[in-house]
């Protein structure tokens, strides 16, 4: 039978998945980083965000070290039981590594990483999915950059080339003398409900930020007693439902260590 002379798709690059030799640089590292720091700390994220934790990266760099990575692997390297455990009770540390979590090793004191993690809150823009903290309604009139958030003389209307991006939105827009006027009151959205990505957009664009970043340590280990504290749930905060974090966004060099997403099962 002659060869179909249809045109082929021809990948000019190839790679090979190495999913593997990650997961085995994750346990060797792991292994490795036990001995060498006095602290161990399994911490969450909320609403991640990779600019922040870059943030994190620059004040830990020097006397820290963060790992990513599947919460399984992580887990199996600190020990799943004594018989395992690479130091002492560090399989103690391996309960709480559940969801979005990872772990820091680091030379710092359990009350100074707390202290800088209670004080390093920044906003940020909300995603689909997270839950409004306020209620956010657009006045009629021209519209302006802060939508009312601040006096509109202060303030710089939006420019006209975004009103059909507004209409598609749903806003009812019309250009009035270069200006983009709505005709009446537009409601975004309601404080607790739940935001999708329409809305979300529209909070970005008037400059609305209703998401926080945090770090939450959940447990540390001390090497040198071979004790695990774990932190009270209440001052953990319920971290339900708020900004889960998928390590394949996040792009981290230096002392953080990226090992593909989380283990969430």
């Amino acid at each position: 039978m002659p060869k179909s002379k249809r045109a082929k798709v021809v990948h000019l690059t190839k790679t090979q998945k190495k999913g593997k030799e990650l997961t085995l640089r994750l346990y060797a590292n792991i292994r490795e980083c036990i001995p060498q720091y006095p602290y161990i700390y399994v911490f969450s994220v909320e609403n991640m965000r990779n600019n922040y934790l870059k943030d994190v990266r620059s004040e830990l760099a020097g006397d820290s070290r963060i790992f990513f990575g599947k919460t399984r692997v992580m887990a199996k390297a600190l020990g799943d039981s004594p018989s395992t455990e690479p130091h002492p009770s560090t399989s103690l540390l391996s309960p709480h590594l559940t969801g979005p979590c990872g772990l820091i090793f680091s030379h710092r004191d359990p009350p100074s990483l707390l202290s800088y993690f209670s004080s390093f809150h920044p906003n940020s823009y909300a995603r689909a999915g997270t839950v409004s903290t306020r209620a956010f309604t657009l006045p009629p009139g021209t519209l302006y950059i802060r939508a009312g958030e601040i006096p509109a003389s202060e303030d710089v209307p939006l420019a006209h080339s975004i009103e059909p991006t507004l209409r598609k939105l749903g806003l009812p827009t019309r250009m009035v003398k270069g200006r983009v006027e709505l005709d009446e009151p537009f409601e975004v959205c309601k404080e607790g409900e739940v935001l999708g990505s329409g809305q979300t957009t529209l909070l970005k664009m008037f400059g609305v930020a209703m998401a926080e970043f945090g770090v939450e340590v959940r447990a540390w280990w001390v090497g040198e007693t071979g004790e695990v504290e774990v932190v009270d749930e209440k001052r953990m905060g319920d971290s339900g439902g708020k900004g889960g974090v998928d390590v394949a966004e996040v792009e981290m060099d230096g002392d953080v260590e990226e090992f593909g997403g989380f283990d969430k099962g």
